[in-house]
């Protein structure tokens, strides 16, 4: 099987190689804006939009153009790539996967992408990478990149630059570790497993709340963008970036090894974008309750559910393993002993009691071997079906894994 994986490192770069990396992140920032304007202006005159073919040749004229000529210093190869994310960024729009396609702002997300293999140069043992008109750059080589490169992605956060470097490599077809387990998920307990384990929430967001709260309310009282704005912004990014940090290294922590003792994870469905959605209403229909659904979505977020989903699902892909999602439905009132369902079995938040036949248990317990027993059932209805029909139901991926959709 091949598998494909990212290896993210910090740069070293000097402060040259520094000022060269924002003027090509602010050159495909500009493509990107340009194209977007472009389009939007085609659209309202009435026209058809652009595939990424004809918005290449529009780069072209640009780079040409005496007013834009200074696109020529950069790259060709990144500010391409912004093109085609703007034409993935459509696609996804009208799949109503994403919402429409917005202009990038000057500070977020700088980053430019070199996708062709032949121009980079990779040199592990002296931690150091060659990349077109930024020369070579030390970089901090943290573990070993294993694989063949594929391209090349530069950012910035918080005043730092990264590479993360995507690797192809053949690897035999891995063998599950392990059995099946139920997950539920919640703000109490992070993640239960039907086996009883659970891991406590990181609430990582709740750990720096005052001091980012402090940092806002000093930036509020600075006259914008002066020097002294842009040092508490600069603060003030630096505290949700270690934010962000935090919750990425435990939810890959977790994840990493779960999948790794598990042949099969059976997790709820969440619509988290629903359960974290404001209950505030509108002015005429006005919402209740509505600071207390306001703590509620800041913890739901906070645990970060589709990012450990997401996680899971490839780490489990690398690992032969299966993620079989359930619908969330009923999974925390019905009774594993009897199958009973109703609300009142629940009696609290952590305590289940059945009413019908007394079974007791902790209710995330019983959410989580509910979850796992529909997932065997899931999967096993998925399985038939694929023996009878093999164009559907599961199947095994190019990277191994059998995947069960809800």
């Amino acid at each position: 099987m091949l598998r494909l994986q990212a290896f993210k490192f910090e740069l070293m770069p000097t402060g040259e190689q520094q000022r060269q990396m924002r003027r090509f992140a602010g050159s495909c920032r500009f493509v990107f804006n340009k194209a977007l304007a472009w389009q939007k202006e085609r659209y309202e005159q009435g026209e058809s939009r652009l595939g990424y073919a004809g918005l290449c040749k529009r780069l072209t004229e640009w780079r040409h153009d005496p007013e834009t000529a200074w696109l020529a210093n950069a790259p060709v190869h990144p500010l391409q790539q912004a093109l085609k994310d703007l034409e993935r960024a459509y696609a996804n729009f009208f799949a109503q996967r994403a919402d429409f396609p917005r202009f990038k702002k000057k500070g977020q997300r700088d980053s430019l992408r070199y996708p062709d293999p032949k121009q980079i140069k990779l040199d592990r043992a002296n931690s150091r990478i060659f990349l077109p008109k930024l020369g070579w750059l030390r970089y901090r080589n943290s573990r070993e990149a294993l694989g063949m490169v594929k391209n090349v992605t530069v950012s910035q956060c918080c005043g730092k630059w990264f590479v993360s470097i995507q690797t192809e490599r053949k690897m035999a077809q891995p063998i599950p570790k392990g059995g099946a387990v139920g997950i539920d998920m919640g703000v109490s307990r992070f993640a239960t497993l039907s086996d009883g384990t659970f891991y406590a929430p990181l609430n990582s967001f709740k750990r720096h709340e005052d001091r980012l709260r402090k940092a806002q309310r000093a930036m509020s009282r600075k006259t914008r963008l002066s020097n002294n704005w842009k040092k508490a912004k600069a603060r003030i990014q630096r505290i949700h970036s270690r934010i962000g940090n935090a919750r990425r290294d435990y939810l890959h922590k977790t994840s990493t090894t779960i999948s790794q003792n598990h042949a099969m994870v059976c997790i709820e469905d969440l619509p988290v974008r629903n359960l974290s959605r404001s209950a505030a209403g509108t002015t005429e229909v006005p919402g209740r309750n509505v600071r207390a659904k306001s703590g509620l979505n800041k913890s739901i977020l906070d645990q970060g559910w589709f990012e450990f989903r997401r996680q899971l699902d490839y780490k489990l892909a690398w690992n032969g393993g299966w993620l079989v999602a359930v619908p969330p439905r009923n999974t925390s009132r019905t009774c594993p002993c009897c199958g009973h369902v109703s609300a009142d079995n629940r009696q609290s938040q952590a305590r289940f009691e059945c009413v019908e036949c007394g079974f007791e248990e902790n209710a995330d317990v019983v959410g989580a071997i509910n979850v796992s027993r529909a997932g065997h059932a899931r999967f096993a209805c998925e399985v038939s079906d694929a023996v009878m029909s093999p164009a559907a139901g599961t199947h095994r991926s190019d990277s191994g894994m059998a995947r069960c959709r809800a």
